[in-house]
């Protein structure tokens, strides 16, 4: 069994916990484990409002499980390296199903924005 680096106390782990149960925010950190995304991305691929985007969004950052990226008007969304317990969330990620597929979907639609 691996031994997690940094351990957490209660009340982090708790917060933590609660910041990935929710199935919308748990899927957008599978997304961004292999792709940035910015806000409209989300909303075409949940097809859930914008504001409701942004709030999981905040939640997220706020938590400093992802950080955003500025290029021109578009703000992109990733997974945040730096964040102290990084290394668990990948193993909770990694256990969770592919979401390829919703990005395929976005890109058939001709949906997805480029940062280049």
């Amino acid at each position: 069994m691996q031994t997690i680096h940094h351990q957490l106390s209660i009340d982090h782990m708790s917060q933590l916990l609660k910041l990935i149960s929710d199935p919308t925010r748990l899927t957008m950190l599978k997304v961004m484990q292999t792709a940035q995304c910015c806000v409209c991305e989300f909303v075409e691929m949940f097809d859930i409002s914008q504001p409701a985007i942004s709030q999981h969004l905040k939640k997220l950052k706020d938590g400093g499980l992802v950080h955003e990226k500025r290029n021109g008007h578009w703000i992109f969304y990733s997974l945040n390296p730096d964040y102290p317990h990084a290394e668990m969330l990948e193993t909770v990620l990694d256990a969770v199903s592919s979401q390829s597929a919703r990005l395929d979907e976005l890109t058939k639609k001709g949906l997805r924005v480029s940062c280049n």
